[in-house]
């Protein structure tokens, strides 16, 4: 089992849009993933459309502990693809592990210790703001990606939000068994202007010599494209299988793989042998 956060102290950089379409990608690939909205604005348990609906969600894995599948696992449209939907409706849940003695490692322990563990891959969506639900999520990580814009306050709110929480972690992790995870940083949304081109290389030299931090050198360019694969409720590889005709920029499903692969080369051979999908979400194996 292999557990990543997508995360960023700053809101609407797309954290909901790569993990709905990595979870996509991973459960067409023949991965069972199970994403979690760990975000009290439930942007990705609307993403997919739901085959089954548990009566449960996040509220109920933090506040009862509750792992059994049918109480908070519930299934979308996509084979292989599960949801704990966010529903937190009250914003109880950060002063709740604020009071409890195992707060931020909670969540550590209900995915690691019980059914959900079976998953080959947890995905956590998580709230666009510090929070210590956010915390407990990178510390039940094994890895982390956190999207950013190519502008200048993004990459400001990166540096202080998301590493100064990184070192705080590093020094309360010292007092426990887990690890901060590594953090891959992905550049979303990158035109071809002068300015976004130069803050992609300045953030590839600011962190050449940090051991946590790794720009890929794969990126979300902008694209119309995966918008729309959110208003249809599709993975992006799905709605944009092939690059139009005349377009420069590479094809949706191109970039998410790409991606994907890099993020983890463990997923590089079942990637490749996945089954090509012509538009409209229909796949048709290799010949």
């Amino acid at each position: 089992m292999r557990i990543l956060s997508v995360l960023s102290t700053k809101g609407g950089v797309g954290k909901t849009t790569t993990t709905a379409n990595l979870g996509g990608l991973l459960a067409d690939a023949g991965f069972r993933v199970l994403l979690i909205d760990a975000d009290s604005q439930p942007s990705l348990s609307s993403y997919f459309q739901l085959q089954h609906k548990a009566p449960g969600g996040f509220y109920e894995l933090i506040a009862l502990s509750e792992t059994q599948p049918d109480r908070v696992i519930s299934r979308t449209v996509i084979d292989g693809l599960d949801i704990v939907v966010s529903n937190d409706y009250q914003s109880q849940l950060p002063q709740l592990l604020l009071n409890a003695p195992d707060g931020r490692f909670r969540l550590s322990h209900l995915l690691r210790h019980g059914p959900l563990a079976d998953y080959d891959v947890i995905l956590i969506d998580t709230q666009g703001a510090r929070s210590i639900t956010l915390e407990a999520a990178v510390l039940a990580s094994d890895h982390a990606l956190s999207p950013i814009t190519a502008d200048l306050l993004s990459a400001r709110e990166f540096v202080r939000g998301t590493i100064g929480m990184y070192d705080d972690l590093e020094t309360l992790s010292q007092y426990s068994s887990l690890a901060v995870p590594p953090l891959s940083l992905l550049l979303n949304r990158l035109d071809e202007t002068r300015n976004s081109q130069d803050l992609a290389i300045s953030l590839r030299s600011m962190y050449a010599r940090d051991g946590r931090v790794r720009v890929m050198d794969s990126a979300f360019r902008l694209l119309a494209a995966f918008k729309m694969a959110g208003a249809a409720g599709e993975p992006i590889h799905r709605y944009e299988p092939v690059k139009p005709y005349k377009r420069v920029t590479p094809a949706g499903a191109d970039l998410i793989k790409a991606m994907a692969k890099e993020l983890n080369p463990a997923w590089i051979d079942a990637i490749d042998a996945m089954p090509e999908y012509s538009r409209g979400g229909h796949g048709h194996e290799h010949h």
